[in-house]
């Protein structure tokens, strides 16, 4: 940033239903499974496995799941974003900061034109997602793209990159995690991340023949895994253990939210959380780096769903890390991050 520039910043995440019922929950999911970046298979067979196959029994229990994480301010995902942005104008008393969403309110689109209507510079898009994967970061970044190209005068865009492995915020993690696991004192820790089918995964490897082909392949950085979702969450584990001074065999990484037939990463968060009490782990922390923000994916399949199923399995105290929000450690690190573009 320079000094004396106006700069709109647009804080970019996914989205959330308008309200936890069946109705919009469906009108969000239609709109979100319909991107070919989110399910990127022939546009024909999109269209049948969205309005077929899931919209008819999904937005339902979808609707319900939002619902057990309501709050009177609304979505979480929306109130803590709205947070981040406070705190953000704080640091940046001159930028102009919004919020977009790549589905649902607010959109990328209205957001953006809001920067415009301010007369800003030049607009910093960020998206708020670690880890870069084409279904998330590439999703939300083209839907800014796309609407800037639509003007007649095209604003000047910057790009926040993926900060998986950077320093501010890795020990901002480190802030917000070694309180709770300090007081509470798990004998496992599991890093939970998104999920994605393995085909997108090997999508962004340019060469075609190292991502996924052998069982180590996200140990090094290489060329062709800089844009890996896979390798870039083992690399922020990798950090987090060391930060966290977790021991070998003391943590396990998995991936959730899988959707579908197709073959995701593996291992799954919902069979990890069954399996680890068979394996001696009776008090179970949960860490979702990422998420920056706490959504349905933290709240309700981990919070609740997988706390249920790792009960049942036979473990003893679960315990939901809260993510980064908008705690003013993280929220330093992303100004850092901001002020290099």
């Amino acid at each position: 940033m320079q000094p004396g520039e106006r700069v709109g910043i647009l804080l970019l995440n996914t989205g959330t239903t308008a309200a936890p019922r069946t109705k919009e929950t469906r009108e969000y999911l239609r709109e979100f499974l319909s991107d070919p970046r989110v399910i990127d298979i022939a546009p024909w067979a999109r269209w049948l496995l969205v309005n077929l196959i899931i919209l008819p029994f999904r937005p339902r229990k979808s609707a319900e799941a939002y619902a057990a994480i309501w709050t009177e301010r609304g979505s979480p995902l929306l109130a803590i974003s709205l947070d981040q942005r406070e705190g953000l104008k704080q640091r940046f008393p001159d930028a102009e900061i919004e919020v977009g969403m790549g589905y649902g309110k607010p959109s990328i689109k209205e957001a953006l034109q809001k920067l415009v209507d301010k007369r800003v510079d030049r607009i910093i898009v960020a998206p708020l997602f670690p880890q870069y994967a084409s279904a998330s970061s590439g999703a939300v970044m083209e839907a800014a793209y796309r609407a800037a190209a639509e003007r007649w005068n095209v604003p000047p865009i910057s790009a926040l990159p993926a900060f998986y492995d950077d320093p501010g915020f890795l020990d901002a993690w480190a802030t917000v995690a070694v309180p709770p696991l300090a007081e509470f004192k798990p004998d496992h820790v599991l890093f939970s991340y998104h999920g994605l089918p393995e085909r997108q995964v090997r999508k962004s490897d340019p060469t075609g023949h190292h991502c996924l082909a052998t069982p180590n392949c996200c140990d090094t950085p290489v060329p062709a895994n800089r844009n890996c979702y896979r390798a870039q969450c083992f690399a922020t584990t990798r950090a987090l253990v060391q930060r966290l001074g977790l021991a070998e065999g003391a943590y396990t990484v998995s991936f959730q939210s899988r959707l579908g037939r197709d073959p995701w990463l593996q291992p799954a968060t919902d069979q990890v959380v069954t399996e680890l009490p068979t394996r001696g782990a009776k008090r179970l922390a949960v860490l979702c780096p990422a998420f920056i923000t706490d959504c349905l994916e933290t709240l309700e399949e981990i919070g609740l769903r997988a706390r249920e199923s790792f009960i049942e399995a036979g473990g003893e105290e679960f315990r939901l890390v809260p993510c980064l929000n908008d705690n003013p450690v993280w929220l330093d690190a992303l100004a850092n991050l901001l002020r290099k573009l």
